[in-house]
């Protein structure tokens, strides 16, 4: 006979069969490392300075005004509504049906 999958009543331990170990506490370092105060330092000014530049690729934006200036610039009204639609609804505009 094949015993079904699942919970099975067993008969409970013995608490006094289980032994304990003994452990120390872990101490814990009350400052940090040195290795850690320099990353800090390091995380702090890069942080300003990307806060000071803006988060724009200006030679991208640079060749896409001379595209349009040139007129080789695809603006299709079309794909223009459906990636602001996507965007308001947090859709993915690009994502297959």
């Amino acid at each position: 006979m094949v015993d079904q999958v699942g919970w099975k009543a067993t008969a409970p331990l013995a608490r006094t069969s289980v032994s304990t170990v003994s452990t120390t506490p872990i101490r814990i370092a009350d400052t940090p490392p040195a290795a850690a105060s320099t990353d800090i330092a390091q995380t702090a000014g890069l942080t300003q300075q990307l806060a000071a530049e803006p988060p724009v690729d200006a030679e991208r934006v640079a060749r896409i005004k001379a595209a349009i200036a040139a007129g080789k610039f695809p603006i299709l009204p079309s794909t223009i509504a459906d990636r602001l639609l996507a965007f308001k609804l947090e859709w993915n505009g690009n994502e297959q049906a």
